[in-house]
Order: C-alpha cells, then sequence, then structure tokens
C-alpha cells in the first residue's frame, strides 16, 4: 500500500480551560501519527486508511466554530522539495531508519 506525504496545520483557540485542552489533544493525535515541525504543524507519512483515521479523530477534537484545522496532502512526496532553515532538522521518511 503506498503513503504520501500530508501536513496538518490547525489554530484551536485557548482562551477558555476547555480550548486549552482541546489543543493538547489535538496535537497529542498529530504526534501519534507525524513529526512536529513547528508548534501546529506536523507533517505525517500515512497511506489513504491512515489519512482518513487521521482526519477522523482530528474532527471528533476541534470545534469548528472556534478552531482552524487543515490537511494538506502532497500528491507524490518524490516531487516534492522542502527548504528547512533553522536549528530542527525534520526526519526523511524515505531513508533508512537507523536506531
Amino acid at each position: 500500500m503506498s503513503s504520501f506525504l500530508i501536513i496538518v496545520c490547525y489554530d484551536v483557540n485557548t482562551e477558555t480551560r476547555a480550548g486549552r485542552r482541546r489543543l493538547r489533544r489535538v496535537a497529542k493525535v498529530c504526534e501519534s501519527t507525524g513529526q512536529r515541525v513547528q508548534k501546529s504543524v506536523f507533517e505525517c507519512q500515512v497511506t489513504l486508511m491512515q489519512f482518513e483515521e487521521l482526519e477522523r479523530k482530528l474532527l471528533a477534537e476541534i470545534e469548528l466554530t472556534e478552531d482552524c484545522l487543515r490537511l494538506y496532502r502532497l500528491p507524490n512526496t518524490r516531487g516534492c522539495e522542502v527548504r528547512e532553515y533553522g536549528k530542527f532538522k525534520a526526519t526523511d521518511f524515505e531513508s533508512p531508519l537507523v536506531l
């Protein structure tokens, strides 16, 4: 089963205690699937089934009237170019995993 890269971006209203709890739950869902590349931005290498499950879990956590969720599906990971600057270095999903 082939996989593809998605970018998950969210903005959760944290003016209330419930909002701060939602923010933590949304981050936890994203952390279980991908890697954090900025505070509210994650890169995830997923199959179609994993993508649909991630989307379902995130929609269950956010409040549509107060929060924002964006999921970007990059159609061809090999043709995707990412330029990164600064101290964080992302995991290359295409290279062998060394522990």
